[in-house]
């Protein structure tokens, strides 16, 4: 499984769409994962102060775009992720069949990024 964290509006209007895009697509060639383990690492990086999130369960054998295992774009990871961890990126839009769960993300009473359930 990959990862993708994204909002629950973004969320919605993939489903309405019949495809996930994210702004990184058009900015970047490709939509951003991360592994299990860079999960919480790049929540805490890239999502600080915001709510109403989920985090996408993708399945990589069902996704119809490209999928590429990279270093992390501008060529950091974030602090938690080992140095030379590769990072899943998606090369088009997410085909909603591919997701294979949608699940609340959110912060516990000290305001840390709490796993749900995989």
């Amino acid at each position: 499984m990959i990862f993708h964290i994204t909002t629950r509006t973004a969320w919605d209007e993939a489903q309405a769409k019949g495809e996930y895009t994210a702004e990184s697509l058009a900015t970047e060639g490709f939509i951003h994962c991360s592994t299990l383990a860079q999960v919480l690492p790049v929540a805490d990086n890239f999502y600080k102060g915001q709510s109403d999130l989920v985090l996408l369960m993708i399945e990589p054998t069902l996704l119809s775009p490209t999928l590429k295992w990279e270093a992390p774009s501008g060529g950091t990871p974030p602090p938690g992720v080992p140095e030379g961890d590769p990072f899943p990126h998606v090369y088009g839009p997410i085909n909603l069949n591919a997701v294979v769960s949608a699940l609340d993300f959110i912060r516990d009473a000290n305001d840390d990024w709490v796993m749900p359930s995989v």
